[in-house]
């Protein structure tokens, strides 16, 4: 039984993990709401938040189920076949199945939920589970001369998105440059490279299909 109390929860675009970003920060356009749970849905809990401009997320893998634990995992990113030791990843197959991400803070709100915060650039699903929120500081936290590991391979890694004008016109328009941000990113699992394979994506309410030629990804339908 988790030790932790459940202080909020996120809501976004994303009803399913398929097609979000592998880590926070990657698609600053993507915007979400964290509604507090009640008994910490509390103005004063917040007082002086907005003095700060990005926040650190701990967050709960709600979706990630596993009873025991493996000393290695393997990177998506590598492909699926390499092995990584668990504290060199960010894999969800953790001893402890807790994210941490990093977000900008765009303001509190009052909505129909509750009290929330408007943040974007987060890498959770709707309706993760937040157990903590934090002040980040960027003369302690922020780090230029650190070194990715094997993630500063992917750093600058894109696919130019293909979508035809009457299809994208389907997405409201204030989701539309954030769901070509997503797939940019490129959704697939690292180890599927087949172009003809038809991909779905669902987002904000729609789904979109899509296939992958060498760096151009194809949008084909959406729905």
């Amino acid at each position: 039984m988790a030790a932790w109390q459940i202080i909020a929860k996120i809501h976004n675009d994303f009803s399913d993990k398929f097609g979000i970003p592998r880590q926070s920060g990657l698609v600053p356009e993507l915007q979400s709401l964290i509604v507090f749970e009640e008994p910490y849905r509390n103005r004063e809990a917040l007082r002086g938040i907005e003095e700060y401009s990005h926040l650190w997320l701990l967050w709960q893998f709600s979706e990630v189920q596993r009873e025991g634990w493996s000393p290695t995992v393997r990177p998506p990113r590598l492909g699926g076949n390499r092995r990584m030791g668990v504290f060199a990843t960010r894999s969800p197959f953790r001893p402890n199945p807790i994210g941490l991400s990093s977000v900008k803070l765009l303001g509190v709100e009052e909505t129909a939920q509750g009290l929330a915060l408007r943040v974007a650039g987060a890498d959770l699903m709707d309706g993760t589970p937040i157990v903590d929120i934090k002040p980040y500081l960027a003369y302690t936290d922020a780090h230029p001369e650190a070194v990715g590991g094997f993630a500063d391979a992917f750093v600058d890694y894109r696919l130019s998105v293909t979508c035809d004008e009457d299809l994208l016109k389907k997405i409201p328009t204030e989701k539309r440059e954030s769901l070509l941000a997503v797939l940019e990113q490129d959704p697939r699992p690292s180890y599927q490279h087949d172009p003809k394979r038809v991909y779905a994506l669902d987002f904000g309410g729609f789904t979109v299909h899509f296939r992958v030629e060498d760096t151009t990804l194809i949008v084909l339908e959406i729905q």
